[in-house]
């Protein structure tokens, strides 16, 4: 960091986060920009949205200078695509392969990482999708970064608007049914799970990167189960007792 890298606005160090994406019909990009939203939350932090995109992969391989310059000075880089067929999908494996080039002088190495994914089926073997991209992250030297609330929707007071409703952690998974637009994609719980993921991959940045200080926020389970309330009770209040 130079002197005068600094977000004058906040007054706070400057670090830059990416997220980086493939989106088949729109669901996996809604995710993509919860997470952002939520990382754009920390002082100081310059985030980047990037979509990866069919038309750049020629011959199986794909490449974009400008993507991979930014991601070069990027702090913190979170990879996102949907599951299909329990796995990565193939546009978003060809722009995985293009990292051979930072692999081989290990120019990733100790930025921090994370890892989001989307399907249609309550399971759909996401975790498989989740795993390639930690060992991607892995092979290229990065720190891993997990989700880090407790899980929801597991008892039967739970729903599918949970914080935390599928109960993942190596990374942020949602479900979004096939026949709905992508403006319908995941649950609301799913999409504030994306945002405190992008909040807490943010802070955590700043930490790894400028030494902000940072206190780790903790939670236990029956107070996890009263925030998901508390949110489900927000977003039902009448309008004229929300502001709205």
């Amino acid at each position: 960091m130079t002197l005068h890298d600094v977000d004058r606005e906040h007054d706070a160090p400057t670090a830059t986060v990416t997220v980086v994406f493939h989106s088949v019909h729109g669901h996996t990009r809604v995710l993509a920009e919860h997470l952002a939203d939520g990382a754009r939350l920390v002082p100081g932090a310059r985030v980047h949205l990037v979509e990866i995109r069919a038309e750049d992969v020629t011959a199986g391989r794909w490449y974009d200078a400008e993507v991979m310059a930014l991601l070069e000075r990027s702090d913190a880089i979170v990879l996102g695509c949907p599951t299909l067929m329990g796995s990565v999908s193939a546009v978003f494996k060809a722009f995985l392969e293009a990292a051979f080039t930072p692999f081989t002088t290990q120019a990733w190495k100790d930025k921090l990482a994370g890892g989001f994914t989307m399907s249609a089926s309550q399971s759909g073997d996401k975790l498989a999708v989740l795993e390639q991209l930690a060992v991607f992250a892995a092979q290229l030297g990065m720190q891993w970064i997990g989700v880090g609330d407790m899980p929801g929707n597991n008892w039967s007071g739970g729903t599918r608007d949970d914080v935390n409703r599928l109960g993942s952690w190596l990374g942020l998974m949602s479900q979004s049914h096939a026949d709905l637009e992508a403006e319908q994609a995941g649950s609301r719980g799913d999409l504030i799970t994306a945002q405190r993921y992008g909040e807490r991959i943010g802070r955590l940045t700043q930490r790894w990167v400028n030494a902000v200080p940072y206190d780790t926020p903790r939670m236990t389970e029956h107070e996890a189960r009263a925030l998901s309330a508390s949110l489900r009770e927000a977003d039902d209040a009448p309008a004229a007792l929300t502001g709205a």
